[in-house]
């Protein structure tokens, strides 16, 4: 069996060094500075779909709307997520029966983008997802070359 040997040069394994104790939070860094992008819009898009509605609006989802701490899967991949936050203060009353159900931010938020009966759909966040690949993937490569160069790695 035949054996191959490949040498690093010293310049590119120092930099790879420098790397291996800050990679978690370069890569934290990055993957907020993206997230921060598709919040914004998520949230611009709900703040629109919200008031060109005939609902009546609380405020609860708009403030309920945000994004979760980067996190590492067991397979290894950093994940970072755009939802609503949990439980809604309120729980309804299920006609002609004693029992109480309640509402939660992702239900309405479901029923806003794809609607229901008697309801036409008015969709924020597969626009907001759209709009916003480009420029989040941009501010995720701008902000890992600034944390490069931050550390002083080539």
């Amino acid at each position: 069996m035949a054996k191959c040997e490949i040498k690093l040069p010293d310049e590119l394994y120092k930099s790879i060094e420098k790397l291996s104790g800050r990679q978690d939070e370069i890569l934290k860094s990055t993957l907020e500075a993206g997230g921060e992008i598709v919040l914004k819009a998520v949230r611009n898009n709900l703040n629109h779909a919200i008031t060109n509605s005939s609902m009546r609006s609380t405020g609860e989802l708009k403030n309920s709307l945000g994004m979760s701490p980067v996190k590492k899967s067991s397979r290894g991949i950093y994940n970072i997520k755009i939802g609503f936050a949990e439980p809604r203060r309120k729980q309804y009353a299920a006609k002609k029966k004693r029992s109480y159900y309640t509402i939660t931010n992702a239900m309405i938020a479901n029923v806003l983008e794809y609607g229901k009966t008697g309801q036409s759909p008015r969709p924020f966040v597969r626009p907001a997802r759209v709009a916003s690949k480009k420029p989040a993937i941009e501010a995720m490569k701008s902000k890992f070359d600034e944390e490069i160069k931050r550390l002083g790695v080539k």
